[in-house]
């Protein structure tokens, strides 16, 4: 029981703040979404939404930099290797450097063909252009900022974690209202204020990231050698395959709902603002299991892996519960708050059940990412999601003309079950590899 206990105070430490700081990360969409859908025009909000696909694929397509960075960084704080700490970060930021320079050089062939693939009203991808030509200036700073957040969740820095979420996403939030509200910038002005504030979490991260633990020489020629480089890459493919289908499942999402019409990807997009608020939610206790595991792991500690495993999913649980117990008494007044549209309001009320469900469905398949990337098992991560995305491919074929937007729901609670069980049944892999 003492060791029961220490280990929950130790889930708690890691969580606790990161829950906090990722349900702040929702809250910038659900702003960005509520400033645009207080203005009369709908298509501001699709906009805004279309946007925001975009740069899921751009930025977290390359997530790995900051998952990765948290399972490698994470093992080697188990076993107090500082020396090979400072060199992951010297790769990390190398490639996060260099990818994000790309970002800005293909820009133009990144817009052409996002727009080619959602389509979306004359309107809507107008509005949605002058998002991504603006905000795309920040790609340097926000793939940065993910090798910062993995590296300080690597090394159990949780307060620190949260304070930088804390200057991302409230500064975001601030510019948003000051923007939009004051200014009347519109899209622009979301765009604005995304930019500014991923500059300003980069600087403040560095800072909070160069502790005495950190801080020291490294031997580039070392660190930054080309097979150390493809050897990292190589891992990180895994994770950069199942990313990107990821994105493209809840991409693909809103790609149908255009189809559908402006006023179901207006009340699906701001639906999908309250899932985000269950997966920041409930990546708090994933991402607890991935430093925790981690550690665990790097150190060969079976019985402590094995209970960093069964707290953190019993927590994420019980906070899955919530969720799900929240969205039922107040899931309708929570999307009043963020748009004043009554055909919008109607709509996403008829599919609120599915809100409802989504926390326990998914709440399996988030904890199991955490252990699997703590463990950085990232080929099991990548087939297990080729597996979900190609079954919820056939699933939006088939029900979305027999069940309409009912039927786009039930696929996405589809993959998510997927997710679950392709790595429920590949976990065993990760213990086996301890002896």
């Amino acid at each position: 029981m003492p060791q029961a206990a220490e280990w929950n105070r130790k889930v708690w430490r890691m969580a606790g703040p990161i829950i906090l700081s990722n349900l702040s990360v929702p809250l910038v969409g659900i702003v960005d979404t509520a400033v645009v859908g207080h203005l009369p025009n709908p298509d501001y909000i699709g906009a805004v939404a279309l946007g925001a696909v975009i740069f899921n694929f751009v930025y977290w397509g390359f997530g790995f930099l900051r998952m990765g960075t948290t399972g490698f960084i994470a093992q080697c704080f188990g076993r107090g290797d500082y020396t090979e700490i400072r060199n992951l970060l010297s790769r990390a930021f190398f490639l996060s450097g260099v990818l994000g320079l790309a970002i800005i050089v293909l820009q133009f062939p990144i817009d052409g063909i996002a727009f080619w693939l959602l389509e979306g009203s004359i309107e809507v991808e107008s509005y949605a252009s002058q998002y991504f030509k603006i905000r795309v200036w920040g790609a340097p700073a926000a793939l940065s900022t993910y090798v910062i957040l993995g590296a300080l969740i690597g090394m159990h820095n949780a307060r620190a974690t949260l304070i930088l979420q804390l200057i991302l996403n409230g500064t975001n939030i601030l510019l948003d209202i000051l923007f939009v509200t004051v200014f009347h910038w519109n899209v622009a002005g979301v765009a604005w204020a995304t930019l500014i504030s991923e500059y300003l979490a980069m600087t403040v991260g560095l800072w909070l990231l160069f502790d005495h633990r950190v801080r020291g020489v490294v031997n580039l020629r070392h660190a930054l050698a080309f097979s150390r480089i493809k050897s990292l890459l190589q891992v990180n493919i895994n994770i950069f395959i199942r990313t990107i289908l990821l994105i493209f499942a809840f991409s693909y999402f809103t790609a149908l709902s255009t189809k559908l019409g402006s006023i179901l990807l207006a009340a699906n997009a701001v639906l999908l603002h309250l899932n985000s608020l269950t997966a920041y939610g409930l990546d708090g206790f994933a991402h607890a299991a991935e430093a925790l595991v981690g550690s665990e792991y790097g150190k060969r500690n079976r019985p402590g892996f094995r209970l960093a495993v069964k707290l953190s999913t019993l927590w994420a649980l019980i906070t899955g519960l919530l969720f799900t117990t929240g969205f039922y008494f107040w899931g309708d007044s929570i999307v009043a708050l963020i748009t004043n549209i009554d055909d919008v309001k109607t709509t996403a009320h008829q599919y609120m059940p599915w809100v409802i469900l989504l926390p326990m469905i998914s709440v399996w398949s988030y904890q199991l990412d955490g252990i699997f990337i703590g463990a950085t098992h990232t080929r099991e991560m990548r087939n297990g999601m080729i597996i979900s995305t190609l079954v919820y491919l056939l699933c939006t074929w088939f029900f979305l003309d027999w069940w309409h937007n009912h039927g786009l729901w039930f696929a996405l609670m589809v993959f998510m079950i997927l997710r679950a069980v392709t790595l429920g049944f590949w976990y065993g892999r990760i213990e086996s590899s301890m002896k």
